[in-house]
């Protein structure tokens, strides 16, 4: 029997995860996140409270549970946000992050941990695990810091970086560029996408998969877990209006100078999975199948 914690799982990633994760033979699993849980089901896992910025909770929590591995996906990922409020993302993307190493070298835990693309400058992409980092916004720098944190850290660790994860999740908040796309489309609004910007988009589901993968196995380094198609935000939005049936006039292409964002982007990022793929056996959907899966959650 193996135990598996996640942190977040009130988020789209821990969502995904914990569903993925209950309908695993052998696999105890232990959904955590601050304040109650928002899982719109409520079988097969335990839930406990666990506020990551808060030493004490994360050390009494994981005393008591006792995973065998932890994935930890929950961080601050708005990029703005984090630009204006600078303590807030630090304590959440870095703090958290030393609290959650320091208990996993006490018990011996293996941890997985959830990063980003935005460490990266984008004068390179797609990028492969050894690419060198550059972060040109706070965010990209705290999710840095924390790779840094569980890299020196002296425990067993796997990092999972990721790039712009999208899907449908119970009681979310935040939309994704499919959803937006479609909604001003149906509403018959004009709609501005950059034609500058390259990624390779990240279905959650998939994403849960790499990170299941990672700590079935309890495969050490770093992995690029994304999707597998390097797109611009005006081909997604176009792929998306196909799919849908909706009129592709009212998309015109921009570029990124056209809108004012208080953090920089990176212009071209995307990841090669060839490691993940011969390790792992990681095999993420064509982001024409993720909007497909998307459509049937709706």
């Amino acid at each position: 029997m193996k135990t598996i914690l996640v942190t977040g799982s009130n988020g789209l990633l821990g969502q995904k995860l914990i569903e993925l994760l209950i309908q695993q033979p052998d696999t105890k699993v232990i959904a955590t996140a601050r304040g109650e849980n928002r899982l719109p089901f409520k079988e097969g896992y335990d839930y406990f409270s666990m506020d990551i910025t808060k030493p004490e909770e994360v050390a009494s929590v994981i005393h008591k549970t006792m995973p065998d591995v932890i994935v930890h996906g929950a961080a601050m990922t708005n990029v703005d946000q984090c630009e204006f409020e600078k303590e807030t993302c630090w304590a959440q993307n870095v703090k958290a992050v030393e609290y959650i190493v320091e208990a996993c070298r006490k018990h011996d835990i293996f941890l997985c941990h959830v990063s980003t693309d935005f460490i990266f400058d984008g004068a390179a992409g797609p990028y492969t695990e050894e690419g060198e980092a550059n972060p040109l916004s706070f965010y990209g720098w705290s999710k840095y810091a924390a790779e840094k944190v569980v890299q020196h850290s002296g425990i067993r660790w796997a990092i999972a970086r990721t790039v712009l994860v999208y899907g449908i999740a119970f009681d979310m908040s935040r939309s994704n560029i499919i959803l937006w796309v479609k909604k001003s489309l149906e509403e018959g609004k004009n709609i501005k996408v950059v034609t500058d910007q390259w990624r390779t988009p990240t279905l959650a589901e998939d994403l849960a998969m790499g990170c299941f993968l990672i700590a079935d196995k309890e495969a050490e380094g770093v992995f690029n877990i994304s999707g597998k198609d390097l797109l611009t935000p005006y081909e997604m939005a176009m792929m998306t209006a196909d799919y849908f049936g909706l009129d592709k006039g009212l998309i015109a292409e921009a570029d990124s100078s056209n809108f004012t964002q208080p953090a920089k982007r990176p212009a071209r990022t995307g990841f090669v999975l060839d490691k993940s793929n011969e390790i792992l056996g990681y095999n993420p959907h064509t982001f024409k199948e993720g909007i497909a899966i998307l459509a049937s959650q709706l």
